[in-house]
């Protein structure tokens, strides 16, 4: 993370330097076009495609820590591993599932939805390539299917 804060930074820093080369030379060649203005000019410009590509880097690292702890956080709710931590809420009246149910299920919602996306999803059946969990009668939410 320390790396991520640091190139965004450092590319800031590097697109500020280009805009003040570009008023720089704009005020030395009379706001004139030239050699120079342009070399600070494509400077600025390649500039500003590092800082966005640092951007771009930084807010991938912060979406896949978000969805990192959302997923531990469904993970600790569902399996019922937050009770007894000090701080936390009273569980709830579910009783917890295992963690590979969880992933199952998971999955199962993970191709509904890019059947759904696409289009593609009939009454009649699913067209994914991995058939649903199958029956567990160790949980009673299989048993209601």
């Amino acid at each position: 993370m320390d790396n991520i804060v640091d190139d965004l930074n450092n590319a800031y820093q590097e697109f500020v330097a280009a805009a003040a080369g570009v008023l720089e030379a704009k005020e030395s060649s009379g706001a004139l076009k030239t050699a120079v203005t342009d070399a600070a000019l494509e400077n600025f410009k390649q500039r500003w495609e590092l800082f966005r590509v640092s951007c771009d880097k930084a807010e991938e690292f912060v979406e896949s820590v978000k969805q990192r702890i959302g997923s531990e956080c469904l993970v600790d709710e569902a399996t019922g591993s937050l009770t007894g931590k000090a701080g936390q809420a009273a569980p709830t009246s579910l009783p917890p599932i295992s963690a590979v149910r969880l992933e199952q299920m998971s999955k199962a919602v993970r191709w509904l939805v890019i059947e759904l996306q696409q289009g593609s999803g009939t009454a009649g059946g699913s067209s994914h390539p991995y058939p649903p969990a199958p029956f567990d009668a160790r949980f009673s939410d299989d048993a209601a299917q």
